[in-house]
């Protein structure tokens, strides 16, 4: 078991990642494997997850959690208990950050399960282990990028912390296990020179999970150009001696708010990958049914601090 505390390339003590419901709360319950990123992972180590003010709305909701229902079902795994509540502007809790590969290696990484490989579809996989949530959330405000817990903070939230049974943990396997940096971007590249990643097939429930997902993910993004996707076609029947490419225009999963990545190297459209301020006017949008956590938050958190005074 990988021990806990940040490894960092940056200038990070207690790293904290701000993302939109449902996905922040999907990945600190182990649900969520990958986090996806239009810029590679700057930590490894912990990382605490802060959920953004905007609050999702049913549709959000329901796309995102039948996604995640669909590809565990290409493993076998059907039983998952989502959370009951996703709330905002809180801090839920944390997960490590193991690796991170671009797009086209985790596609075609064949160690892990075929859900696991559908889950990674934007530029950069965050590749995340160990999740614990906080019994209590924090309310808190949250910032762009990464960033670092205030201290006070950190040193209440870390007692709060409990283990979560995730549906099917992963454990990505290191290239040099003493060195926390080793799973990078091209690291693992080379080993598919030569070989071809087997097909995933896709059945109408699923395609159909993922064109939601792909709605659900792109209110965030400003700009509306969904990339292309390619998968090798490895159909025996072919009889085409050059590697062959199946374009998939609705394939592609953004994880969160942000951009999607391409397996094709030479795409080139851009989309934003920020995460939208705290206090925007979308907190003033009702959606049909809530999933937020009740309660008084100032006073949750008051008693979760005690002993403690937050400046």
């Amino acid at each position: 078991m990988r021990k806990g505390g940040p490894r960092k390339e940056g200038n990070y003590t207690n790293p904290c990642l701000t993302m939109h419901q449902p996905w922040a709360s999907l990945l600190v319950y182990g649900i969520k494997r990958i986090e996806g990123r239009s810029w590679p992972a700057p930590i490894r180590g912990r990382l605490w997850i802060h959920a953004a003010s905007k609050v999702p709305d049913e549709s959000t909701i329901k796309a995102m959690e039948d996604f995640y229902r669909e590809i565990y079902a290409v493993n076998g795994i059907t039983d998952i208990k989502f959370p009951e509540h996703y709330p905002v502007s809180r801090l839920l809790g944390c997960v490590e950050v193991v690796g991170c590969l671009t797009c086209e290696e985790v596609v075609q990484w064949e160690v892990l399960p075929e859900g696991v490989r559908l889950e990674g579809q934007t530029d950069f996989c965050w590749l995340c282990e160990q999740p614990k949530k906080l019994l209590v959330p924090f309310e808190m405000r949250g910032f762009q990028r990464v960033y670092n817990l205030e201290k006070k903070i950190y040193e209440a939230a870390v007692r709060g912390l409990v283990s979560v049974d995730s549906p099917a943990p992963v454990k990505f396997p290191l290239p040099n296990p003493r060195d926390p940096f080793s799973l990078k971007p091209g690291s693992i590249a080379a080993s598919f020179l030569n070989s071809k990643a087997s097909a995933i097939e896709k059945s109408s429930s699923l395609s159909a999970a993922i064109a939601g997902a792909r709605a659900a993910a792109t209110q965030f993004s400003k700009d509306q150009h969904i990339r292309t996707n390619t998968i090798p076609n490895n159909r025996p029947d072919s009889t085409s001696a050059e590697p062959q490419t199946i374009f998939i225009d609705n394939d592609r999963i953004p994880n969160g708010n942000l951009k999607e990545g391409s397996i094709e190297a030479n795409s080139a459209s851009k989309q934003s990958d920020y995460v939208e301020e705290e206090g925007s006017s979308s907190r003033s949008q009702p959606p049909a049914r809530l999933k937020q956590d009740p309660g008084a938050p100032s006073k949750i958190f008051a008693a979760a601090l005690r002993g403690l005074k937050l400046s």
